[in-house]
């Protein structure tokens, strides 16, 4: 979503992430590398959200 510039299905993703994580937080079904992994897909995803808009609101 975020290659193809679609600002607001990505972020709706990006929210799903981290709701599915915090569960399987939550539940403790995730080991401590598992959950570095996770963090850091969900921050990488919020990152390319964050810029996307910003990149989108400079154009207008």
């Amino acid at each position: 979503m975020i290659d193809k510039k679609l600002i607001t299905p990505a972020y709706e993703y990006l929210l799903k992430c981290s709701h599915t994580f915090n569960v399987l937080d939550a539940r403790g079904t995730v080991g401590v590398s598992q959950r570095m992994a996770y963090l850091a897909r969900v921050r990488r995803l919020a990152y390319g959200c964050a810029s996307l808009y910003l990149e989108n609101e400079n154009h207008e």
